[in-house]
């Protein structure tokens, strides 16, 4: 269980650093979007990021 945890935090590491690595441009233009939204609308984003991560768990 800890090593599937460890591969699984070292995975989304490495899913989230593609952006910034290739194209730094276009992601200092999706933070300042997101910067831009109200708590409610980043909350919904972050619920659904979870339920999509829930159901490929369950798949």
């Amino acid at each position: 269980m800890s090593d599937s945890l460890w591969t699984a935090f070292a995975l989304v590491l490495v899913i989230e650093g593609l952006l910034p690595f290739v194209s730094p441009a276009a992601w200092r233009r999706v933070f300042q979007q997101v910067l831009a939204l109200r708590d409610g609308q980043i909350r919904f984003f972050g619920l659904l990021s979870i339920l999509l991560g829930l159901a490929l768990l369950a798949l």
